[in-house]
């Protein structure tokens, strides 16, 4: 499936959710931060717990994780993640290229990996999720109101 057809594929997925936009964003916002944090085969499991709590969109959640966690942007995220949480930690000594991008092989490369990378990813997240909670919001006010004035 090229990129075309998944952005499609998201975006009918998108204007077809149920809910009030304020669940539909909250829901989004769940998924852009958990998707953001550098916790992949959990991300589910995580959304699940959050959404069911929260009382939030589920959908909108896993959709706003598959947005912000795939395998074109993960790759960036993590280094980018990962740099961060070394330089907040004050640890410039190690140079590090991820090959695999899961959970497991962060583990295995040991807390002087796993410590940074964890770090920048809860670092970074609120700057993703917070903004997606309001372009969210004004693009389900903004479709839906364009719905109605076509019907």
């Amino acid at each position: 499936m090229n990129l075309r057809q998944r952005f499609k594929q998201f975006y009918d997925q998108f204007i077809s959710l149920n809910g009030t936009p304020e669940s539909i964003a909250f829901g989004m916002s769940i998924g852009i931060f958990v998707g953001t944090i550098p916790i992949i085969p959990f991300h589910t499991i995580f959304i699940i717990i959050l959404t069911y709590i929260l009382r939030q969109n589920f959908t909108a959640a896993y959709l706003g994780s598959w947005l912000i966690s795939n395998p074109l942007t993960t790759p960036f995220l993590y280094l980018t993640q990962y740099h961060l949480g070394k330089y907040l930690l004050g640890d410039n000594q190690l140079q590090l290229a991820f090959n695999e991008y899961s959970i497991w092989h962060i583990v295995h490369a040991g807390k002087s990996v796993a410590c940074p990378l964890l770090l920048g990813g809860i670092i970074m997240a609120p700057f993703f999720a917070v903004p997606a909670y309001f372009i969210t919001y004004k693009v389900v006010v903004t479709i839906r109101k364009k719905r109605r004035h076509q019907t």
